[in-house]
């Protein structure tokens, strides 16, 4: 049997997790522009800057403790703010990683990076309005940026507007040709309607890249099981991490399946 969503109440409260988890996913997954390695993304200088999705609850603490005292000795250090702000939001500390991000902002007021990092932090922190308009202000019109493009997308989702979101995730599916990331997005954006067979469609084409990760498996594999087609959920990668045994278990357990969801899809770092 499919991957049932259960009745009205059950499905909407599935969606909401699903658009929150797709902004997480859109804050958290996407490189900060000028970066280059999703784990250990790369500032638009030399020095490393952190990607929040990639650090565990130990990780996130040690980095607040190290980047803390770091920004504490100088607020006006940009890898300090960026790094102290992503490891808070990796804590699930998002008021304050929207403060140090909003200081950040004051001294860098024309820092693209900065700006995504700040719209970053406001979007987690559930100030959508301020994030788009944030996120906005660090893009370029003469040079737009393909994660900019995904995070805005995350946030329009995220906000209902899902035609907008797939535009934008389009004009960064042109900037960067088959990039699992920005397909995971508009496959999401499709479950978020319920469309199904366009979410399989560009779910599979993100899978087929060498470079799609383990949630974007998962989420191909979760979409399998939601139309019946258990068999190939079963046999898609990672899916013993998303569809448990029996699948039926699933479905009557909403609260753990939006769980997961939201860990992958409320925040895009």
């Amino acid at each position: 049997m499919g991957y049932r969503t259960g009745g009205p109440v059950q499905r909407q409260h599935l969606r909401s997790a699903l658009a929150a988890s797709l902004l997480a996913l859109a804050l958290a997954g996407c490189q900060t522009p000028g970066s280059k390695n999703p784990a250990q993304t790369g500032s638009i200088g030399t020095s490393a800057v952190l990607t929040s999705s990639d650090l565990s609850p130990e990780q996130a603490l040690a980095a607040i403790q190290r980047w803390g005292s770091a920004y504490g000795r100088d607020e006006k250090d940009k890898i300090a703010a960026l790094n102290f702000a992503a490891a808070l939001r990796a804590a699930g500390e998002t008021r304050q990683a929207v403060a140090v991000m909003r200081k950040a902002a004051i001294y860098h007021p024309t820092d693209r990076e900065v700006l995504a990092a700040f719209g970053k932090a406001l979007a987690a922190n559930s100030q959508f309005q301020e994030a788009l308009e944030t996120v906005r202000r660090a893009q370029r019109e003469d040079n737009p940026d393909w994660q900019l493009l995904a995070t805005e997308g995350g946030i329009l989702d995220s906000l209902g507007d899902h035609e907008t979101a797939r535009k934008l995730y389009r004009q960064a599916l042109v900037l960067a040709p088959g990039e699992p990331q920005v397909l995971n997005h508009l496959g999401l954006s499709y479950l978020l309607t319920s469309e199904l067979d366009k979410a399989e469609e560009v779910l599979r084409r993100a899978v087929a890249s060498p470079r799609a990760t383990l949630k974007v498996k998962q989420n191909l594999a979760l979409v399998l099981g939601m139309q019946g087609k258990q068999g190939e959920a079963a046999d898609a990668p990672a899916a013993a991490s998303v569809i448990p045994e029996p699948a039926e278990e699933a479905a009557l357990k909403p609260a753990a399946a939006e769980q997961d969801v939201w860990k992958e899809l409320a925040e895009s770092g």
